[in-house]
Parts: structure tokens; sequence; C-alpha cells
């Protein structure tokens, strides 16, 4: 792990060590840590055999290739407490025009973001979270791209490096419940439902109604939430908010896919898994809902911010299920 870390670092590429604050990353930061992550959640399997149709001008030969499961990082999924400052460096000009934007939707109904302080024991307390959901930097063309189509033996992320999926702050009517659409859906009023964690040790918070607010003293897992929010609403289509679902435009480049990952679902790793990137570095890859109610040390325990209430920005991976197999012609068929 030394030589790694010190090849990196020539590299230029850094790396947090778990524990330490990280008040920005950059895209090498983003790539190194995913990378490190690929033995832990790939989890590449094989999947069958694809069988396609080569001609030639004299003769037509039958062609197969292996098809293959895995997780591949499709998105980053931030969660900022200042609609103003993103924490990835290379996607602040993305995203630098959402502050007006948010002046202009919302105008003087809600504030522009950050905190506010409360009276009397002079603490700030947040109002709102702010989220955005962007396409990996490992993405068609890059490391995970180039690799699949040298190989054919892994699917690549099937989303645009950087492209921005979901912003809160061009989302503000309903990420800020301006317009309550969200209190519509059952899992808003009803107890236990779509809750993250298990019942009745739901410790963390539940998933809808999908807003920037959240009631949990614990920062570190209310950033989860408004992540596993954000991940719930860009893995869906017709949702009431201002957003592109991630299998919108989906690029073939070369492979035959065998449909989309369902719907991301808490406490379903079957579905999507996380891996935090700042301000801690995850090695592996897991569904958010850990019952720690009973342990000595809880999820957060150990993290930059501790456990207040303010929180720091968070980053992670959002790792979901592909099945593919690389083109070699026309397709025949598939055979398990």
């Amino acid at each position: 792990m030394r030589r790694l870390r010190a090849f990196l670092a020539a590299a230029g590429l850094t790396i947090a060590a778990g524990g330490a604050a990280a008040a920005t990353v950059t895209t090498a930061d983003i790539v190194a840590k995913t990378i490190l992550a690929l033995p832990a959640c790939l989890d590449w399997r094989i999947d069958g055999v694809c069988l396609w149709l080569k001609c030639s001008w004299f003769k037509c030969k039958v062609r197969t290739t292996l098809r293959v499961r895995n997780y591949t990082p499709d998105a980053v999924v931030t969660v900022r407490n200042d609609l103003a400052v993103h924490p990835w460096v290379e996607a602040s000009p993305v995203l630098a025009a959402s502050s007006t934007a948010l002046s202009a939707i919302v105008g003087g109904l809600a504030d522009g973001g950050g905190y506010i302080r409360q009276t009397g024991d002079g603490r700030r307390h947040q109002t709102y979270r702010e989220a955005d959901v962007l396409g990996h930097p490992l993405g068609v063309a890059q490391f995970l791209g180039a690799l699949s189509w040298l190989t054919g033996i892994v699917c690549p992320p099937r989303t645009w490096p950087l492209f921005p999926y979901f912003n809160s702050g061009l989302d503000a009517l309903v990420w800020r419940a301006i317009v309550p659409v969200e209190n519509l859906y059952p899992a808003a009023w009803i107890p236990g439902l779509r809750e993250i964690g298990s019942f009745p040790f739901n410790t963390w918070g539940p998933v809808y109604p999908r807003t920037g607010r959240v009631t949990q003293q614990d920062a570190p897992k209310a950033n989860a939430v408004i992540a596993q929010r954000a991940g719930d609403i860009v893995t869906r289509w017709g949702q009431p908010h201002v957003y592109v679902p991630l299998g919108a435009s989906l690029p073939g480049f070369g492979f035959r896919w065998f449909g989309n990952p369902p719907p991301l679902r808490e406490k379903d790793p079957s579905t999507g898994k996380w891996q935090m990137l700042a301000p801690r570095t995850d090695g592996t890859c897991y569904a958010f809902g850990l019952n720690d109610s009973l342990l000595p040390l809880g999820w957060s325990d150990g993290f930059p911010t501790g456990r207040t209430d303010i929180g720091g920005d968070h980053v992670y991976n959002l790792w979901r299920p592909y099945s593919c197999c690389k083109r070699r012609g026309w397709f025949i068929g598939s055979v398990p």
C-alpha cells in the first residue's frame, strides 16, 4: 500500500487517508480511489455466452463472446452544505450557475442554502442540504471504457463523465418543499415505509419525502440519507423533480446490453452500492442502513466532522449492476 500511494503521489493522484478531512476532491482523487476499490466493488462474474453472426462477401461465421455481469461506478453523488461551493473541483464550473438559478426560481421563498444560526447557544443549524449527481469520470471514454472495449470482459459505466444528472439548486421548488408534491407519496407519512435501516432499528432516516431536509442529529448519516434520496430520484423515470434519469442516454460503444439496472432501493445492494470518497475513503461498497445501535462504534464514529449538527461535504460513488457482452456482428442470441 505504501508503494501504491507513492506511485499515485508521483502521478499527481492523492488519496485521503481514512479519517482525514478533505475539503475538496479532484477528478484524480476520484479516479484513484475508484480504481483501488475495483477488486472489492466490481463483483465480476460470467453470465453466459453471446452468439453473433459475422458475414463477409463469401461466407458467414458464428462467433461467440462472453456475457458478463459486474458493478460499475455510474455516478458521483455529492452532498454539500453550501449551494455556491462544490467539493469536486472540476465540477464547480459546470454547476456555477446553480446559485443564480436557485435565486431566480424560488426568489424570496427560501434562503440561499447553507445554515441558519440558532439563537441562544450560538451553534449553526442547517435547514437544507444540497445534492448533486454527476456522471463518473471513469466513463465511456476513460479507463473502464477503454479497458472494456479492448478486452470485452468488463461492462463500462453508461453515463457521460461530469454530466449533471441532478442538481438540487435547479430542483429547488421540490427539493426545498416549496411545492410539497413529495408529500403525495404514502411513504412520506407512513412510519416505517421506505426507511433506511431494519425496523425497529431505523437509526438513519426515511427516503421519503425526497427533499433536502433530514431529521437526524448524526451529520454523516444525514448526508447518507440525502445521497440515497438523490440516487432514488435519478434511477427512476417520471419523478416530480428537475433531473435527467441515469438511463436516459446510454451509448452502445460496441456492447450489447441486457436491460438497465433496477431502480435504487435502500438496504438492497443488488440495486446499487455506495462507496464513500470523502471525507473518509472506503475500499469497499455497501448499502446504507447498518444497525449500529448496539455496536460499541457506530457507522459514523471517526468521521472528521464528528457527530455535530454542522457536518461537512460528503462525496460518494454509486455502483450499479450491468450485464453485457462485446459485439462481434449481428446478434443471434444469448445462452445463460
